[in-house]
This record gives structure tokens, sequence and C-alpha cells, in this order.
């Protein structure tokens, strides 16, 4: 294994030579360089790296013979095992930062970054958050466990960034949802754990949509296809089934009862208590107090 290897000059400022420090996600090298004129790069990786074009030009040929003029605002993947060739500008050569990374994740981050085998260049909208995370990463070039640990988290940031960049080009561009990537019972699993500890703070849709990360819309497809009702109706009724558990195993007021389920208007919560148990809840202990007297005075059962 070669020498982890920091260089710093005006033109050049890379760390290179990391080791392997988990099996899902990690970094290889990082840097960043202001190229010269017909600077020309060709080489089989073992890694797969991702060039930013910060400003500048060039150009970039995959093993297939595609040749791709790039300008700024673009990037491009080299893919392990593939012969690429790039090659700055003769009058206006590029400046580009790059990260090298592996792991067994890493097919699954790039399709979601953009990148497949028939589309090895990208776009970005900002180069600001590229240029911050790469600096970040060369700012920690220190050999410590502290270190391993930022590099990493700031590589791992630099991706999020990018695939929600890359979604956020989708949507706007050719009007396409979003792709999620788990599993439907996933998101409803965190939806529901969300609604059952801040359902007394008044949450609304709104905040369980924010919390999860997915779209309203999604949310209740979630919702109806796992539970067949939507999430405000799944909100409301957890917030009355709490209310009437507390009407009857505490002396609680209504409106103390309707502040501990999350109701800051106590009309409101009494209408909606009363739509979906037929009676008010000042009522609501009186009736069960009755039908459950009415039921220690039936005879029991033939048997």
């Amino acid at each position: 294994m070669q020498n982890i290897k920091y260089t710093d000059s005006a033109s050049f400022r890379c760390l290179e030579h990391l080791r392997e420090t988990s099996l899902d996600l990690y970094l290889v090298h990082c840097g960043k360089e202001q190229c010269t004129p017909a600077h020309l790069c060709n080489d089989i990786r073992r890694e797969y790296i991702i060039h930013f074009v910060i400003s500048g030009k060039g150009t970039f040929s995959t093993g297939g013979g595609t040749v791709h003029e790039l300008t700024a605002g673009q990037m491009f993947l080299i893919t392990p095992g593939e012969e690429n060739t790039y090659r700055s500008d003769d009058e206006d050569p590029w400046y580009y930062a790059w990260i090298g990374f592996n792991g067994i994740r890493v097919e699954n981050i790039l399709q979601n970054c953009g990148f497949s085998s028939r589309h090895p260049v990208r776009s970005f909208s900002d180069s600001g958050f590229i240029l911050k995370y790469v600096d970040n990463i060369l700012d920690a070039r220190r050999l410590t466990l502290s270190n391993d640990i930022k590099r990493k988290s700031y590589l791992m940031m630099l991706l999020a960034e990018l695939m929600d960049d890359t979604a956020a080009q989708n949507t706007a561009v050719q009007n396409t949802p979003p792709h999620y990537d788990y599993a439907t019972n996933v998101y409803l699993e965190s939806a529901i754990d969300f609604i059952k500890r801040g359902y007394q703070q008044g949450i609304k849709v709104s905040d369980v949509t924010d919390y999860v990360g997915i779209s309203r819309t999604y949310l209740n497809q979630v919702f109806q296809k796992e539970l067949g009702l939507p999430v405000q109706t799944f909100l409301i009724d957890y917030r009355l089934h709490k209310a009437a558990s507390l009407l009857l195993s505490t002396p609680l007021s209504v409106g103390e009862v309707s502040d501990n389920v999350g109701y800051s208007d106590a009309l409101a919560f009494s209408k909606a208590f009363k739509k979906k148990f037929g009676v008010s809840p000042r009522n609501y202990r009186t009736h069960i107090d009755t039908m459950d007297k009415f039921s220690e005075k039936q005879p029991p059962p033939e048997s």
C-alpha cells in the first residue's frame, strides 16, 4: 500500500492514498487543481472518481469513444476498470475539484446522483457546497480517528447534496416525481413514531412530511397502501383515542385533555371528538360509566 500523501501548491491541492476505513463507503483521494493548457490524463482506475468543473473548459472521452465537451457547472464520472481520457482546453484550461471513493453502496449512491453507464456526465447547480466539502476534507488531513470520521462525514454530505441537487433538477426540468429509496413500511413506521412522540405538541401533517423527508402526496399514498386511510385521518384518530383514554383514566377537565393531545382550540377538539365518538367529551365519561353500570346489572349469559 502506498503511503498517504498530502500536496499543497499554488495550483494543486490533494490528499491521496487514504486507507480503507469502511466497507460501505470510503474516501480514496480528494483534491482540486488549476490545470495547465492541454493537460492530459489517461488511466484505468480502481476507484470511482467524480470531477467537478468549477471554471474553464475541457473534454472527457469514455472507453466507448464518446467525447464530451465540458464547461463550468458540469461533472463527470470515472468508473473502475474503464479507460477514460480527459484533457483541459488549450486556451481556457479547466479548474476542477474531485473525489475518489469506493465501497459496496457506491452504485446506488451514483444512481441517485444521476449517473449511469450511459450518462457519465451530469450538471450541478452550485459549486459552493462542492468546494466547501472538498476543502473540509483537505483540511482534515492529519491521520487521527477524529479526522477519519470527519473526512467520511464530509464525503457523505457532499454526495447527499448531489442527490438533492439532482432530484431538484429532475423535478424542475422534467417535471418528474422525486425518487424514494425505501419500502413504504419504512416511511410508515417513521411517520407513526414521530406522531406518537409529537402529537401532544400540536404537530401537523407538514411536520410529519418534513421529518420523514417525503412529499405529502407520497406520504398519503403510503398510509393508504399500508393502513387504508390518509395520514391526516390517522393523526386525528390517534389524538382522539388518546383523549378518550385520558377522559376515562384521569380527572382532567375537557380543556386540559384538549391541551394534552395537541389541540389549542377546545371547541375544535370537542367537535372532532363528538364526530368521532358520537358524544361530546364532557358527556363521554357519563356515557361510558352508564354503559359499564348497565353491563354489570345484566344477568350472566347462560352456559
